[in-house]
């Protein structure tokens, strides 16, 4: 059901901005929260399914020229020279946009190197930029103030606060004065939590009501805060998982260009004669071949 609520509501955003569209409303709406969590052989079929419930039926491309305009110059400055594997890549951080329109919790989800850490970085950065632009999904793009932690670096009583069983006093963890802080503050920027590190059947457990749709952060000291408008989920349950959108990020989007590119932009002075040479190397020995 709430995959469904997902779809409606997706439906809901297209049909505000474009109330004259016909039945590509539910077309765009079930393409926009499936196909992000897709793999790239689960698009092939999916398209598949698509063309026979939708028949004949040519969807235009969602103008996001501003937003990729951002992007790029933002992956120019930071990742490569070459375009090698961008495109797929900016489409994804795309994606990770237009999860975060219809769904306020969401997981990037993918192997190590598969730059999901930034892409959301770049997409906020990006986003950033944009501020007081008109946004594609309807009213203006909003400055983004990300706060990063690692889940599994702390406990849990730090990460959401406990009880001390000597003195029975309640001490405040990271997320809920971040939280706390966020709720707070009077500004119009939009609030990013993330949890970079991997899932743990602990800690997201906790999270669920916080994912659900009346967005609270229940805390054992009985206080509840109200919120304003990974690499794998083995140990995440169906119940969390549900409850949130998926971005899914594949290695095979990016390559292995912009990894040697950086690296070779960073060796020793003593490297840089033979960097042509290492190049190379990368080249016939890394490289997959077609």
């Amino acid at each position: 059901m709430r995959a469904v609520k997902t779809v409606i509501s997706a439906a809901g955003n297209l049909k505000r901005e474009n109330p004259n569209m016909n039945e590509l409303i539910c077309l765009r709406a079930i393409q926009d929260v499936n196909v992000p969590k897709f793999l790239q052989d689960d698009l092939k079929l999916f398209n598949g399914i698509v063309s026979d419930l939708f028949p004949k039926i040519k969807q235009e491309p969602i103008n996001y020229v501003f937003l990729k305009v951002f992007l790029l110059s933002l992956f120019l400055n930071e990742l490569i020279t070459e375009l090698v594997g961008i495109p797929g890549y900016i489409n994804k951080c795309i994606q990770l946009y237009e999860t975060t329109v219809v769904r306020h919790g969401l997981m990037l989800v993918g192997p190590s190197g598969s730059g999901k850490t930034k892409c959301y970085e770049i997409l906020g950065a990006a986003i950033t930029a944009l501020e007081g632009q008109p946004s594609v999904s309807g009213g203006v793009y909003e400055a983004v103030q990300t706060y990063v932690l690692n889940p599994k670096s702390i406990t849990m009583g730090q990460l959401y606060g406990e009880y001390d069983l000597l003195t029975h006093e309640w001490t405040d963890g990271i997320l809920s004065c971040l939280i706390r802080q966020g709720v707070a503050s009077m500004d119009q920027k939009k609030k990013w939590y993330m949890f970079d590190g991997p899932v743990d059947a602990v800690w997201i457990e906790n999270l669920n009501t916080v994912l659900d749709d009346n967005k609270k952060l229940c805390l054992s000291s009985g206080e509840i805060i109200k919120l304003t408008d990974v690499q794998d989920l083995a140990v995440a349950s169906p119940a969390t998982v549900s409850r949130c959108g998926m971005v899914y990020l594949e290695p095979s989007i990016l390559g292995l260009t912009p990894f040697t590119e950086c690296w070779l932009r960073q060796i020793p002075k003593a490297l840089k004669p033979y960097k042509e040479m290492l190049s190379s190397l990368f080249d016939r020995f890394l490289q997959v071949k077609e």
